[in-house]
């Protein structure tokens, strides 16, 4: 996390406990995890343990579900068809389920579910890179990384229950929970070079380029740097290298890798077919289910909008829209709870679900013609505004949290809470997802001509030279294949 937002988990904690979880189901609406959207198995068919089954659903329900493209679908097939065979290991069956999130990550479970996310795969540039994401996630399983993981996982539970439960002083607690986390994060490190030379390895044998590591690594670095500053709070959004670090070290041993495979005839990078596959691939966020733009949020299925405070960065998360300002001493949250027909907002407010609310302070409003009230409450540390606010037969909650109430922090959650409005049929419309356009680069083309055709993005032209693998001072070539992002 950023030093910018630095504080910001603290305030987000005080939303979370004081404010409850509300049910956001409603604003990331998973496939049903009866029948999701994935990549045929290899060969046999993966093994389900009912734990493998809970977990697969919650992943599903974590990262927006699965994205159905046959196009898509039918290239990891292959691709994953021909890594099985080149492996130590062709008797292990996998499955790989294409998430429908804008993170760039994959990951795999000890029964060889593989995950990858089509923000990944919009990242990579040709079937070899690809290729080197998903023999990397098949190394975690043939070396069984996956299966120690969840060991050190459970170990690290217990570590932490206990400690928490038996020591009453608070840097004693930290520094025993540091040492579990740095013993791990040691370990992990220890498992992604192991799984990078296997990775490697398997995929010079199936007859792919195996610098496609290395290229992605870098990729995947000018990504990650691209966020910086701006990094997500959520879970789900957490890319790759959160997971698996990428250092120079590690992408200097991914060539070194690579070099002791490269045989005269090079390996095959696909690049055309690959990106043929790819085009018009949803990037970003997925509007179905609500997404922001700037400091606004906009659900087009439930037909609502509002517009955060000024230096505030928005996040939509699995449980709600959080906001946190610049520097980490303002906060807010936006969720949707159950509120019966008969019960009153204002009785609501006050009906025990966030603590030391002052009942005198309960007002009742009306919003843009929305019935509402609000109220506040304080903590040991932060002061709270909250508003429900009753849309249709939902019930919508504003929390705000401020490490000292100001005149600003009035004005900046009562500013939130009127910019609440339905969206006009018009805006519905426009709610189109951003999507993964290929075309052929013509005579005159530069990076900054093309980059100005690239909609709904910070910063086009880096993005451009991030999304199509080129340096900071490469250039276009005449009848190269790039992709840009377009609504």
């Amino acid at each position: 996390m950023s030093r910018r937002l630095w504080a910001a988990p603290v305030v987000l904690c005080a939303i979370f406990t004081l404010g409850g979880c509300g049910d956001m189901g409603r604003f990331q609406t998973a496939a049903s995890p009866a029948a999701p959207s994935a990549v045929k198995p290899s060969r046999a068919a993966v093994a389900q343990t009912p734990a493998a089954e809970r977990e697969h659903e919650r992943i599903l329900a974590s990262y927006g579900g699965a994205y159905d493209d046959p196009k898509l679908e039918a290239l990891i097939t292959k691709t994953v068809d021909r890594l099985v065979a080149a492996s130590d290991r062709p008797d292990q069956a996998y499955k790989v389920t294409i998430l429908n999130s804008g993170a760039v990550n994959a990951f795999a479970l000890p029964t060889g579910q593989l995950y990858v996310t089509r923000g990944l795969i919009a990242l990579a540039s040709d079937t070899s890179e690809l290729s080197s994401v998903l023999s990397h996630e098949m190394a975690h399983v043939l070396a069984k990384h996956a299966s120690i993981r969840e060991d050190q996982a459970r170990q690290a539970a217990v570590v932490t229950r206990v400690v928490t439960d038996m020591s009453t002083d608070p840097d004693l607690t930290a520094l025993a929970l540091a040492k579990t986390k740095l013993t791990m994060a040691s370990f992990s490190r220890a498992q992604e070079f192991e799984a990078d030379g296997i990775g490697v390895g398997i995929s010079a044998r199936a007859h792919f380029d195996p610098y496609g590591a290395a290229r992605f690594l870098t990729s995947m670095e000018r990504n990650a740097e691209m966020k910086a500053g701006k990094t997500s709070l959520d879970p789900r959004a957490q890319d790759f290298l959160s997971s698996h670090p990428a250092t120079p070290e590690r992408i200097q041993n991914a060539q070194a890798n690579a070099r002791q495979y490269t045989s005269p005839e090079g390996g095959e990078r696909d690049r055309e077919t690959y990106l043929q596959a790819i085009d018009n691939i949803v990037y970003g966020e997925d509007p179905s289910e609500g997404f922001v733009r700037g400091r606004r949020f906009l659900h087009p299925k439930l037909g609502f909008t509002f517009t955060a405070p000024e230096n505030f960065t928005l996040d939509n998360t699995a449980q709600a829209v959080i906001g946190v300002r610049e520097g980490g001493a303002q906060a807010m949250r936006f969720d949707v709870v159950r509120v019966p027909a008969e019960q009153t907002l204002g009785d609501y407010l006050n009906s025990g679900w966030m603590e030391n609310v002052d009942k005198a302070s309960t007002e009742d409003l009306t919003i843009n013609g929305f019935p509402a009230a609000s109220a506040s409450a304080h903590g040991d540390q932060w002061q709270f505004k909250i508003y429900a606010l009753r849309f249709g037969s939902d019930v919508y909650r504003f929390i705000f949290a401020t490490r000292q109430k100001t005149t600003e922090s009035d004005r900046n959650a009562r500013e939130t809470v009127n910019s609440f409005r339905r969206l006009t049929l018009d805006e519905i419309q426009a709610a189109r997802p951003l999507r993964i356009k290929v075309i052929t680069v013509q005579p005159g083309d530069t990076v900054e001509s093309l980059s100005h055709r690239m909609a709904g993005v910070d910063r086009p032209a880096d993005r451009f030279r991030v999304l199509n693998g080129l340096d900071p001072h490469a250039q276009v070539k005449v009848r190269d294949l790039v992709k840009i992002v377009v609504d």
